[in-house]
């Protein structure tokens, strides 16, 4: 189950929105969504999880390009609404480079079928363009508003927005749309 919510700053604190994301098919979707609820160009926070398994931040201020941070990448990978975050940039891919199609995929994981073993697999086994089991993202997106890198890393998914929500002094807000 998803649940994604907008967070936006203004001169009387933080409104909440919950937001709908079928129709949104890129980062550049969400950060249009995203403005349309910013007044004057202040601060506008995505909140999205995937119960127990993964959440993300992204972060809008002004016209600036957004800037995201995902707990764990692998496991955003397989979220449609994950995937939105996962940017070429984010993940350190060059545009256009050709990554596995998810779905030609057969049950053994590999292509088609094929053997596990492959020039490109790096020194664990893993396709050497396989997303990381790990954080991804900019760490210090929320330093400014009181959750320090070291706090949003230790952040367990299943509790992670509440407690950001928390820190910013917008957990009742967010309480009424979650």
């Amino acid at each position: 189950m998803y649940f994604a919510a907008l967070l936006a700053r203004t001169e009387d604190g933080w409104e909440a929105s919950d937001t709908e994301l079928d129709d949104v098919e890129t980062l550049a979707d969400l950060a249009d969504l995203a403005r349309e609820v910013s007044t004057e160009d202040d601060t506008v926070l995505v909140l999205i999880e995937q119960e127990d398994a993964w959440f993300g931040v992204v972060r809008l201020d002004g016209e600036d390009d957004p800037r995201i941070y995902v707990s764990d990448a692998a496991a955003a990978a397989r979220s449609s609404y994950g995937e939105i975050l996962l940017t070429d940039e984010l993940l350190g891919r060059d545009p256009g480079d050709d990554v596995a199609d998810l779905d030609s995929l057969d049950l053994d994981g590999t292509e088609d079928g094929a053997g596990g073993d492959s020039e490109e697999d790096d020194e664990d086994g893993e396709p050497a363009d396989a997303v990381p089991h790990s954080p991804l993202g900019d760490g210090a997106i929320l330093d400014d508003l009181g959750v320090g890198e070291k706090e949003l890393r230790a952040l367990d998914a299943e509790d992670a927005l509440g407690a950001i929500a928390e820190a910013l002094g917008a957990s009742e807000v967010l309480e009424t749309v979650r």
